[in-house]
């Protein structure tokens, strides 16, 4: 039976005491493969921690990427290393769920694992003065009314040659390799608010032709 994560996180937020909350600001930036998204993350903090503004949370803008992983790892008991396959969009084969799942102490199911990481997301999304690199961020906080959505977009052959050059692979190698990561990212996505769920309406697309990798 395929369980609503959506939902589930929908349930979740209403009785958890994040509800309290007055949520926001935060930003999330998706991207393909090979858009820099970490680099403008961190123009982006350092711009907006020099507005000041009497009406802004007093801690200051950070943008949050690897800060997930550990972050779920602390919260499910785990290892990093045990939970790191969801955010690099793998799934387990059948058989290797069956033999973890044998070490209770040690197996954590994928539902639950990106269940504790959105939960972890909507904190961060909830604390405000945050830029969420990736991992779904943006199907999971987009209710946020003080929220900012952006996707980078750039020509395949334009990442390709980035991508060569960042792996030491053929540009060839580079095409297969976005393809097959950008449509694992929208698989990942859609594990949150179904598949066919359409984005374009809250986001902002940049293109990136002629930055710098």
């Amino acid at each position: 039976m395929k369980i609503d994560l959506s939902k589930y996180i929908d349930e979740w937020y209403k009785e958890a005491p994040a509800r309290e909350i007055y949520p926001g600001p935060a930003v999330t930036i998706s991207r393909e493969l090979g858009c820099p998204a970490k680099t403008i993350a961190a123009e982006l903090v350092s711009t907006l921690n020099n507005i000041k503004s009497s009406k802004a949370k007093p801690h200051p803008w950070r943008w949050i990427s690897k800060e997930i992983l550990h972050e779920s790892a602390k919260h499910l008991e785990a290892d990093p290393e045990q939970i790191q396959h969801i955010f690099e969009y793998k799934k387990r084969g059948v058989l290797e769920d069956l033999l973890l799942a044998q070490s209770k102490d040690y197996y954590k199911s994928d539902l639950k694992i990106r269940a504790t990481m959105a939960k972890v997301i909507r904190k961060f999304a909830n604390e405000g003065n945050a830029v969420i690199v990736g991992r779904g961020g943006v199907a999971i906080t987009r209710d946020i009314l003080k929220s900012l959505h952006v996707f980078l977009e750039a020509p395949l052959e334009w990442r390709a040659v980035r991508i060569s050059a960042k792996y030491d692979i053929s540009i060839e190698k580079a095409r297969r390799y976005a393809r097959n990561i950008d449509k694992r990212r929208a698989r990942f996505r859609d594990e949150f608010q179904g598949s066919g769920t359409d984005y374009t309406l809250s986001l902002i697309h940049i293109s990136e032709p002629t930055r710098p990798y």
